[in-house]
């Protein structure tokens, strides 16, 4: 299985370095939408925008990739393939950048639940976020959102 995953993150496409990453970063942004146990309208839209907006994506590209990194999270039970994908190929600040992503979507639904508060300690720690970067994002993502921290 974990070769299956490994081929799919890597495989040509267009262009094919990016490709691997934005199914890497999708499928984390999935995962933090499935924590509470349901991935909703609102998170799914987030996701979509968010993911638009990083990659430079039409519409349809985004639904196929969010529809292929649902289906890629759905064979996977590990982080580790996608949280290497981002250490490799994102410098320091663009993982701080992945990690506000991820806030949002832990907020999209308008509740922090305590997995997806769970989900972003790990993740931050497997990419190399540290603690401070990671609650910097936090706060900058509820700022921007006008939410409390809860």
């Amino acid at each position: 299985m974990f070769d299956a995953i490994i081929k799919l993150l890597t495989e040509p496409s267009a262009p094919p370095d990016r490709n691997g990453l934005q199914v890497a970063v999708a499928v984390l942004l999935v995962e933090a939408a499935r924590m509470d146990d349901h991935f909703d309208d609102a998170e799914r839209r987030v996701i979509e925008r968010l993911l638009s907006q990083k990659f430079q994506l039409s519409p349809e590209q985004t639904r196929e990739l969010l529809r292929k990194a649902v289906e890629t999270g759905e064979r996977s039970n590990q982080l580790y393939p996608f949280t290497r994908l981002a250490v490799e190929r994102m410098d320091p600040q663009q993982r701080v950048g992945l990690i506000e992503m991820l806030w949002e979507v832990a907020y999209a639904d308008g509740v922090l639940d305590p997995e997806e508060d769970s989900l972003l300690r790990r993740v931050a720690g497997l990419i190399y976020v540290s603690d401070a970067d990671r609650v910097a994002a936090r706060l900058r993502v509820t700022q921007r959102l006008g939410k409390d921290q809860t």
